[in-house]
């Protein structure tokens, strides 16, 4: 059924074709016009009976042609539609006032402006697409120029570390880091080269960093993915920073040698794990804990605990409290590179035996 509509649609479209050939012909050699209504008969015909032939394969190519222009958009941004849909705009705006210039030209005039439009449309897409860093950058100055009403956020790229670590989800969700958060493409290629390693712990980490990428985008609408442009043997963590300085974005990380880099730079970081320790409660000399001791010490006599946030407190002569959860004053704290250490002695000291609150 859908073939016998093709082949109609082309058998119409065809003797249209025919009929314009004809009149053209006329027009290019009057000597023929004695015939002309014999000229349109078989042109038409000739025109119907091709444009039946053709249109079932015409139109299987049309749809497969489709099929791959919806198959590359899906791989765009919103962001990049949008500018791509200005960009086709401005190019068939340009097309159409050439096209009325030009329209006055013998036989070729009335297909300039199909022409033009399929080039000027052609264009101005992909150089919206191809320059968009560019034209992105250039809005955002306006917005945020003296007077202007509206501020846009500033973008921030995230990099792999983050994304595998997944505390990013909850930073999210509570509302500390805003839109609009982008992911390079090198990054998805990086975090895909992880997922593909032959290392069970690379592989397992490379699909759970994916799982929270798609977490992101699907469940929360929270990243975007956006071309970076790398060339081969490019390393991700420089074109992270180069396309952040192209963006004025700031970049999200774990890394620390990255953080140090991009600043260096003149980039924006927020590092995680900055966040995490800005966030731990603060502990001061003198206060009472309850802590489970788990292990000993470097030290002589002592045990080590932690606190739920994962701070590490060395219990001098603690040792004796392995595996019991015992209270234990404060006694300083060490905020060192590396995180904060705290230090602690157990509440009862002259007793024989350890003030235990529960024992396990």
């Amino acid at each position: 059924m859908r073939d016998l509509i093709l082949k109609g649609v082309g058998a119409l479209l065809g003797g249209l074709v025919g009929y314009e050939v004809a009149v053209l012909a006329i027009a290019w050699n009057p000597a023929i016009q004695a015939a002309g209504f014999l000229l349109y008969v078989v042109a038409v015909v000739i025109g119907g009976v091709v444009g039946a032939i053709v249109s079932p394969a015409a139109g299987r190519g049309f749809v497969a042609s489709m099929a791959w222009v919806l198959r590359s958009l899906a791989s765009l941004s919103l962001h990049d539609l949008i500018l791509g849909g200005i960009g086709l705009i401005v190019g068939l705006l340009l097309a159409l006032f050439v096209g009325y210039l030009l329209d006055s030209l013998p036989l070729v005039g009335p297909y300039i402006r199909l022409i033009a439009g399929l080039v000027f449309g052609y264009l101005g897409l992909h150089i919206a697409l191809q320059r968009r860093d560019e034209i992105t950058g250039i809005v955002s100055r306006e917005r945020g120029a003296p007077g202007s009403r509206h501020t846009q956020a500033t973008p921030k790229l995230l990099d792999t570390s983050v994304i595998i670590d997944g505390r990013i989800v909850d930073v999210v969700l509570s509302g500390f880091l805003e839109a609009p958060l982008l992911v390079p493409r090198s990054v998805l290629a990086e975090l895909q080269r992880i997922a593909d390693s032959s290392d069970l712990l690379r592989r397992n980490r490379g699909r759970r960093g994916l799982d929270i990428l798609n977490r992101l985008r699907r469940e929360l609408d929270a990243v975007s993915i956006v071309d970076d442009h790398a060339a081969p043997g490019t390393d991700v963590d420089d074109q992270l920073v180069t396309l952040a300085k192209a963006q004025h974005a700031w970049v999200v990380t774990n890394d620390f040698n990255l953080s140090k880099v991009a600043e260096l730079q003149g980039v924006r970081v927020l590092n995680v794990n900055e966040l995490a320790q800005a966030l731990r409660p603060a502990v001061l000399p003198g206060e009472e804990l309850a802590v489970q001791v788990i292990r000993d010490g470097k030290e002589a006599g002592q045990g080590v605990a932690y606190m739920e946030d994962g701070t590490m407190i060395v219990v001098e002569g603690g040792k004796r409290l392995i595996g019991e959860t015992s209270e234990v004053i404060v006694t300083s704290v060490l905020q060192t590179s590396a995180g904060r250490m705290i230090f602690a002695r157990p509440k009862s000291t002259e007793s024989t035996g350890p003030s235990t609150i529960q024992k396990r």
